[in-house]
């Protein structure tokens, strides 16, 4: 059985994972500023420490994380499986392989989330650089992301 799509949808297909991770790309950003708000909170004191806990980071980035974490699962393999029902395969190049290792990375980083928990300082120290790790890889995707858009809008 074989999936039969207008020329139409199939082409438009090709916009919706780009869209989708630029989205979660500022997302990410988002969480990481999250991220460093809670690191302020922790090491604040007094009346400082007070006015931060207000902000309720925590709460904040862990619902993020959990929606980045879901998204980006999600937005990988559609991106794979758009990349597949446009030209019945997918290529393996470096934009492939860092968009697997990114969600590897966020899954391994989610997963720490336990452990901070209970206080686990080598959980914390790891979770950030992950993270920061992931936020890297992200940036650089976008960009050869843009690449990849640019030569399906050339060839169309």
């Amino acid at each position: 059985m074989s999936l039969e799509l207008s020329p139409a949808v199939k082409y438009g297909l090709n916009f919706f994972h780009p869209a989708m991770m630029s989205i979660l790309l500022a997302l990410s950003l988002y969480a990481a500023y999250l991220g460093l708000q809670i690191q302020r909170t922790r090491n604040a004191q007094g009346e400082e420490k007070k006015e931060l806990i207000k902000g309720k980071y925590t709460i904040k980035h862990h619902q993020i994380g959990s929606i980045l974490l879901a998204l980006m699962v999600a937005g990988s393999i559609g991106g794979m499986a758009v990349t597949y029902i446009n030209n019945g395969k997918l290529f393996v190049g470096p934009h492939l392989l860092a968009g697997l290792g990114i969600t590897g990375l966020i899954a391994l980083s989610a997963s720490l989330s336990p452990f901070m928990q209970k206080g686990a300082n080598w959980a914390r120290a790891t979770h950030i650089l992950l993270n920061f790790c992931i936020l890297g890889l992200f940036i650089w995707q976008a960009f050869s992301g843009v690449e990849i858009i640019i030569r399906i809008l050339t060839k169309a």
